[in-house]
């Protein structure tokens, strides 16, 4: 069984990667100048991302060890979480595919209830990690308006607010999942919903007693085991400001730098804002395989704002889905390669 699944997940990343190939809206010689213009800066991109999968992979692993002294070998979880990532790009409404794939083969080593709970808690950090860097974003935003770095008024005010209200309001909804466990008010919610209704209350009721064991394990990391539950988030966290790094370097790329009101103190702070609106737009478009279109267009728009030519948004766009692409392959032939280790 988990043999034809892993062959329906594989399948279905090959698929989706080669039609999004096929409609990628870039000519062959604009894809080429582009990459050639990226340079060795497109290396030390990919390499970035090495780096933040294995920031990824502690995280995770310092959640399973939470849950118990079980060890899993370092280098099959980094495998596992490539995989995943790969697997949530490809899959329509994301974490459908990632998180159902590592579940399964984490359920080699632990059993199943244990395995669900530290894919879930490790999706939940992803997602709470996303949350504080949404919300930083916008205090570093506010900060560079007082200085005069970015442009403010009513309308930019106005989306501040309603984003800083949605960060807030995530946030909150987070730690009562943490505190009290969220999977039993989830499939209890299911079991409501129109046309999922019979499906919903069948599992419920089934697996009434796993579901219980599962958010007794969240809210254990939460509040009996904090250091592991911060020293995840910790990792969570600077990855995400690691992450702005890779717009850092196409920035200083385009000679950003070059420009006398500009410091590297400033660019980078770009950047961070740049990534943070860019993903908060992607993922309220997170139903479409790899985002498409929503991401490049957040690009766009984040940098025309900021008052940057909208050229290097749209570069910007195309590297990051060509990283995209690399890392999703790679994680699609780590599917198939000692699968059994």
């Amino acid at each position: 069984m988990k043999k034809r699944l892993n062959n329906l997940f594989f399948i279905i990343g090959i698929v989706t990667v080669v039609i999004m190939c096929c409609s990628f809206d870039v000519s062959f010689q604009q894809l080429w100048y582009d990459i050639r213009k990226a340079g060795y800066w497109l290396i030390a991109i990919l390499a970035l991302w090495f780096v933040l999968y294995i920031m990824n992979t502690i995280s995770w692993r310092i959640i399973i060890k939470g849950n118990d002294n079980i060890s899993i070998g370092f280098c099959n979880l980094l495998k596992l979480t490539i995989t995943g990532f790969a697997l949530n790009s490809v899959t329509p409404i994301g974490l459908l595919g990632g998180e159902g794939y590592k579940i399964m083969m984490v359920s080699k080593y632990i059993n199943i209830p244990k395995a669900t709970s530290s894919v879930i808690l490790f999706s939940m950090m992803h997602i709470f990690s996303h949350f504080w860097f949404w919300l930083t974003a916008i205090v570093t935003y506010i900060i560079l308006a007082f200085l005069g770095y970015t442009p403010i008024n009513t309308i930019i005010t106005s989306l501040l607010i309603f984003a800083s209200i949605f960060c807030f309001g995530g946030i909150y909804l987070f730690i009562k999942g943490y505190k009290y466990g969220m999977t039993v008010r989830f499939f209890r919610f299911i079991s409501r919903i129109p046309g999922l209704k019979t499906w919903g209350k069948r599992f419920y009721e089934k697996n009434y007693d796993n579901l219980t064991k599962i958010d007794r394990q969240i809210s254990e990391l939460h509040s009996q085991d904090k250091r592991s539950f911060y020293s995840s988030f910790f990792l969570e966290y600077i990855g995400r400001l690691m992450q702005s790094f890779e717009i850092f370097f196409m920035l200083i790329l385009f000679g950003i730098n070059n420009n006398t009101e500009y410091g590297y103190v400033v660019i980078f702070l770009y950047s961070f804002i740049i990534l943070a609106f860019t993903s908060l737009f992607a993922n309220i478009l997170g139903f479409m395989p790899m985002q498409v279109g929503g991401r490049e267009g957040g690009f766009v728009m984040s940098v025309v704002q900021l008052g940057l030519n909208a050229e290097i948004g749209i570069f910007i766009g195309i590297i990051c889905r060509i990283r995209e692409l690399f890392w999703i392959i790679i994680g699609l032939i780590l599917m198939k390669i000692n699968k059994n280790t």
